[in-house]
């Protein structure tokens, strides 16, 4: 107890007993604080700089905010300010640019699949490219949005180009099952190494697997759809399934890539070259817990039920 300390309780207590006698109540005086450096009308022109320009930085903000009102505060005060109006700074969610036509397209496609169960997706092997690179992007800008917000189109940041010197590789998945990870080599695919490469050794054998039942899914990258694919397929009796172009968030296989693509970032010893990065895709692909893909291929209701919602627009996945 510091030197004194008793005698200011004892005058404390002291007052607050009087206070109480006198007037049946008792209460203590808030010790005056530092002066807020802004005003509620200048904290909602600063909350409201933020959700103009999402990507702006707090100290930019700071700036404007100077030459607005010539009153100077610090970035930190506008991040304390913008998080009191609900704003986060958190990176923005990557996806694929849509225009009004695949919005439109997308959107007709789940409801026409709208009334299918849980147990018709399960007959559907879901298929999938994907590049892997030793580099990724890091992606340090940040923007300012809301909680539970990352996929409204102001939070989006749409890309459909990735970093180099990276792998291909092609895999599938269902329930109660998935391919083996294929590397594509030269990371070039071609309607006739697609034919046989991927759909003789990989599809045909989950085609007799499950039965006449079996859809198979790809995209429509050009390779798939090329006239050999198509009589391949159909010579194989492999029944495909119409896929809307610009959706990978509807695939389910994008979680598998994303739940890959961690496993390999944190090996105790990352890839340092193309050969220990196949080696290390191929190794995590392995190990991948098969309820994990069970329950992103489960979720596919879930997926067309968000995305008629959003009327054909990014769902979170």
């Amino acid at each position: 107890m510091l030197p004194g300390s008793s005698t200011s309780l004892t005058a404390l207590f002291s007052r607050l007993w009087k206070s109480f006698k006198t007037t049946g109540m008792c209460s203590r005086r808030h010790e005056g604080g530092r002066v807020r450096s802004t005003t509620p009308a200048e904290d909602r022109y600063i909350v409201l700089s933020g959700k103009r320009n999402r990507r702006t930085t707090a100290q930019q903000v700071a700036k404007k905010f100077l030459a607005a009102s010539g009153k100077q505060i610090s970035r930190k005060t506008v991040a304390r300010r913008l998080r009191g109006g609900g704003l986060f700074a958190r990176r923005p969610v990557v996806c694929v640019p849509l225009t009004r036509q695949h919005s439109t397209a997308r959107l007709q496609w789940c409801r026409e699949h709208h009334n299918w169960t849980e147990q018709d997706w399960t007959c559907v092997l879901f298929s999938d490219e994907s590049r892997f690179s030793l580099s990724s992007d890091c992606r340090r800008q940040l923007i300012w949005h809301e909680s539970g917000t990352a996929y409204r189109p102001e939070n989006i940041q749409e890309k459909d180009r990735y970093p180099t010197c990276s792998i291909m590789v092609w895999a599938g998945i269902m329930i109660n099952g998935r391919t083996r990870l294929h590397v594509v080599a030269n990371a070039t695919m071609t309607g006739q190494r697609y034919i046989d490469e991927v759909l003789l050794p990989h599809v045909r054998l989950f085609r007799g697997a499950v039965g006449d039942k079996f859809v198979f899914m790809d995209d429509n990258a050009t390779c798939h759809r090329t006239l050999a694919v198509q009589d391949c397929l159909d010579s194989e009796g492999i029944q495909r399934l119409v896929w809307p172009a610009r959706s990978p968030d509807l695939n389910p296989i994008e979680n598998v890539w994303d739940a890959l693509g961690r496993q390999v970032a944190g090996r105790n010893y990352p890839p340092t070259n193309k050969n220990t990065l196949i080696r290390a895709v191929t190794e995590e692909w392995d190990k991948l817990p098969q309820q994990l893909l069970d329950n992103v291929v489960q979720s596919m209701v879930r997926r067309v039920e968000y995305c008629i919602t959003l009327h054909g627009g990014h769902i979170p996945y």
